[in-house]
């Protein structure tokens, strides 16, 4: 039987209780471990381009901005650096795609057949990511919409913010889309072979009556999170610990986060008792998440769709 240790190759790698995390190179590493490893992939991704390169993560650190929009505090609270995905030209456009199909093509390599992928994105790139991917060979197999109020859009026109008061050069976001992708099932196969076979092919419900759906009520990730794990893109647990569950259809398997940032999908795995491995590149991420992901997985949080419901989200 694979266990997550299995994966650690000769790299740097940090044990929990369910979970491995791993000092690598994702595209590297996933180029390295076993063929057909792992059930599913959870992920929020840095998109591959400029606002998560070395110098852009520096100059966000140091209040300078770069590619990151500082926004001015809000009701006397800070607001969190957030990417200027409009600012990506067409050669970023063109080079975006390049990478999600690299991508896409060793998460078809380290899945196992009918294995799902859950990843993040947002309205103004989705359509550049979901293309990628089925152009790598995964199958689209919808969207989860995680509703959630947050500061992205309904910015007014960059230095221009006096001349066209009526403006907004984005709409301001209310939700965001995560692409659910699978690994094509072997042909010939049923769903319910590839559970019997891999484990794969389904998605977890939420209980024998209600099927896991595509939509979830949100809300922002909460301050007490953020403090654990000042990451500028951090999910809280309440939405993923019900993404994690979902991913693997009997309850039992291996989710790989390749992204993993601060870690808190891996954070979500340990606290449903679910093994995962996260994998990042960038030392100073990995080095919080070494310290974040005990400390968020402790934490007591509803995960019921039921106990947030579409009138509290239309009226926060």
């Amino acid at each position: 039987m694979t266990t997550v240790i299995d994966f650690s190759l000769d790299y740097r790698a940090v044990p929990f209780k369910t979970s491995t995390v791993i000092h690598a190179d994702c595209f590297e590493w996933m180029g390295r471990i076993r063929k057909e490893s792992v059930h599913a992939i959870v992920t929020d991704p840095p998109y591959g381009v400029k606002e998560y390169d070395f110098d852009q993560i520096e100059k966000r650190a140091n209040g300078n901005g770069g590619i990151w929009r500082i926004p001015p505090s809000f009701d006397g609270s800070n607001r969190a650096p957030l990417p200027r995905f409009t600012a990506l030209n067409q050669k970023e456009r063109a080079s975006l795609h390049r990478f999600f199909v690299e991508w896409g093509k060793l998460a078809m390599r380290v899945l196992l057949p009918g294995g799902h992928i859950f990843i993040a994105t947002n309205a103004f790139l989705s359509q550049i990511v979901f293309s990628s991917l089925i152009d790598s060979g995964l199958e689209f197999r919808g969207e989860l919409i995680r509703l959630v109020r947050t500061f992205r859009g309904g910015d007014r026109p960059k230095n221009a913010e006096d001349t066209f008061p009526d403006v907004c050069s984005l709409p301001r976001s209310a939700y965001e889309p995560w692409g659910i992708f699978r690994k094509p099932l072997p042909k010939g196969m049923k769903v319910s072979d590839c559970l019997h076979v891999y484990g794969t092919g389904g998605l977890r419900r939420v209980s024998v009556d209600q099927p896991f759906t595509d939509v979830i009520v949100s809300e922002r990730t909460s301050r007490a999170e953020r403090l654990i794990a000042d990451h500028p893109s951090i999910k809280p647990q309440s939405f993923l610990r019900q993404v994690v569950r979902a991913s693997l259809p009997l309850g039992d398997g291996i989710i790989l986060d390749p992204f993993m940032g601060s870690g808190s999908t891996i954070a979500a795995s340990e606290a449903q008792g679910l093994q995962s491995i996260g994998v990042e590149r960038y030392e100073d991420y990995f080095n919080m998440g070494l310290q974040a992901i005990p400390k968020l997985a402790n934490l007591s949080v509803k995960t019921d769709t039921q106990q947030l419901n579409l009138q509290d989200f239309l009226e926060d």
